[in-house]
């Protein structure tokens, strides 16, 4: 029986049990990493670079991509460096500095998206006072409230779970360090604590959830009121993406932590991890990109630039 003091490092999950698949997961895992690295890169270059996409919702969505990076940089160079390297050991102080970094990157996106909701709708449902309610000290201050959200709940959690006594060994079920698996080593009862906060955070949730839902119901009925279809398709075009990344966040994370108890198995909650904490960083910048004429142009031009400044070098380096 361990004692939380006595715990110097935890053993997270092996993504497989031979070498030459554990090789295989982590050349995987680094392509996504790099395509989210690429793809997420793209879109904060080309909103700071171009002044066309200096508006609120192009602000909120270079937060939106920051925190994207900062996720899977959490998780997935540490289990791409144990696969390679052969081993499941994580420190004591580097499991807590991961679980606060997840908890509070996951919170300060999920207000983040809340916030965005809230853009969308002032955009399409009160136009003209878009300026006045959407300016740029209130982007500001909304984009700061959804980090400082972020920073307050991963306090809360970081100092809850790992003031818990830890009486259950140091093997945690998952390939990174996460609040559900690190409960399961605990004492019997002492992590009642920790799920009181979890209960008080998941109030906000579901609060900013009805809200995000109400707000596309406003949205919806706006958009269909639209007299012309090309109001209406740009209207969407600006809306679907933020619609369908909100709904790759909700509906992974709900499977992640309210699958029945029964169909739970350390396979199963390795691939549900990998499906909310890896897969929505990737895709994201994807999703932004495939409806929005304005994102992809921008993106054209970063991309053509880049290719002509490399060709002018290369040029001027066979001169030499």
């Amino acid at each position: 029986m361990a004692n939380s003091s006595s715990i110097s490092a935890f053993l997270l999950l092996a993504f497989a049990d031979t070498r030459e698949l554990q090789l295989l997961h982590f050349t995987l895992f680094l392509g996504i990493y790099l395509a989210a690295l690429l793809g997420n890169g793209l879109i904060l270059t080309a909103v700071a670079c171009h002044h066309r996409l200096h508006t609120p919702m192009y602000f909120f969505l270079l937060n939106l991509a920051l925190l994207d990076l900062g996720c899977i940089s959490t998780t997935l160079p540490k289990a791409m460096a144990n696969a390679l390297w052969d081993t499941r050991a994580i420190s004591y102080q580097g499991c807590a500095a991961q679980v606060f970094l997840f908890v509070f990157l996951m919170s300060a996106e999920y207000s983040l998206l809340t916030v965005m909701a809230y853009d969308r709708y002032v955009a399409i449902c009160k136009p003209l006072h878009y300026g006045s309610l959407v300016g740029s000290r209130a982007c500001a201050q909304m984009a700061a409230a959804a980090w400082g959200s972020g920073f307050l709940n991963a306090v809360l959690h970081t100092a809850t779970t790992f003031s818990l006594p830890l009486c259950q060994g140091n093997a945690v079920d998952q390939f990174f360090c996460e609040i559900p698996q690190i409960l399961k080593l605990s004492c019997s009862d002492a992590y009642l604590r920790e799920v009181g906060a979890l209960v008080f955070t998941l109030s906000l949730v579901f609060g900013c959830f009805i809200y995000i839902v109400l707000s596309y119901v406003q949205i919806f009925r706006a958009v269909l009121r639209m007299p012309s279809s090309q109001g209406q398709h740009k209207a969407f075009s600006t809306c679907l993406p933020h619609l369908a990344v909100v709904s790759l966040f909700v509906s992974t994370a709900m499977v992640a932590y309210l699958k029945p108890p029964s169909i739970s198995s350390p396979s199963l909650d390795l691939v549900v991890a990998v499906l909310y904490s890896v897969l929505p960083p990737a895709v994201n910048p994807l999703i932004y990109s495939m409806r929005n004429l304005e994102l992809k142009d921008a993106l054209w031009k970063l991309m053509t630039r880049c290719v002509s400044e490399a060709v002018n070098f290369h040029s001027t380096s066979a001169d030499d």
